[in-house]
């Protein structure tokens, strides 16, 4: 892995901790419930990397093949409003 900000692989894998020493740190996408939150569901692992060159700290989220697709659909160039709207008249054309 390389530093996103320096180019260097100078990086030491670290975990994220909040004051009380706890070690599960989530990321959470912004459409989960929250009673989901609340209950510490749909949370994803965050990893976390230092570089020791330029200090830059960078961070990796373990998705599911489940969010890959779920997230992938709106990937690219979206349709029009219209074109959403009635779908039939864009693939006539």
């Amino acid at each position: 892995m390389k530093c996103t900000t320096c180019g260097s692989t100078s990086l030491i894998e670290g975990v994220l901790l909040d004051e009380a020493g706890a070690e599960d740190k989530k990321f959470v996408p912004k459409d989960v419930s929250y009673l989901k939150r609340l209950f510490g569901m749909g949370g994803r692992k965050v990893q976390a990397w230092g570089c020791i060159k330029c200090s830059h700290l960078q961070f990796v989220i373990e998705f599911t093949d489940e969010d890959r697709a779920r997230f992938r659909e709106f990937a690219g160039q979206q349709p029009s409003v219209l074109e959403r709207l009635n779908p039939e008249s864009s693939s006539q054309t």
